[in-house]
């Protein structure tokens, strides 16, 4: 059964979405339409395998939902809003220093 998270733990999940570039790139891709596993794997250029697991992570943070078709398995986005937020986010201006890294950057590949 589905659940509505509450705001702080909804905030706590996008933002372990957002935290690996290959996920960024999967919701980028399904805001601007559903797709199968297979066709996202070739337009990413990423591993079945890979992009099953970063699938997975997606689903358990409540961002994607996998919808039957026929025998496959087609990916959205759970809610109309996240492709919203995602364009709001992509507006942002953020203030980084040139000269300066994430601090995760060079560990977790975060911050390009």
């Amino acid at each position: 059964m589905l659940t509505v998270a509450p705001d702080i733990e909804v905030l706590a999940r996008f933002g372990r979405a957002l935290a690996d570039p290959i996920r960024c790139r999967i919701l980028l891709a399904l805001r601007q339409a559903p797709a199968y596993p297979s066709d996202l794997a070739d337009a990413l250029g990423v591993s079945r395998t890979r992009l099953s697991n970063h699938l997975a992570c997606l689903r358990d943070c409540g961002m994607v939902v996998a919808v039957p078709d026929g025998r496959r398995t087609r990916y959205e986005l759970a809610d109309a809003r996240l492709g919203h937020a995602l364009d709001h986010l992509l507006a942002a201006v953020v203030a980084v220093e040139s000269d300066k890294a994430c601090p995760d950057a060079a560990e977790k590949g975060c911050c390009g």
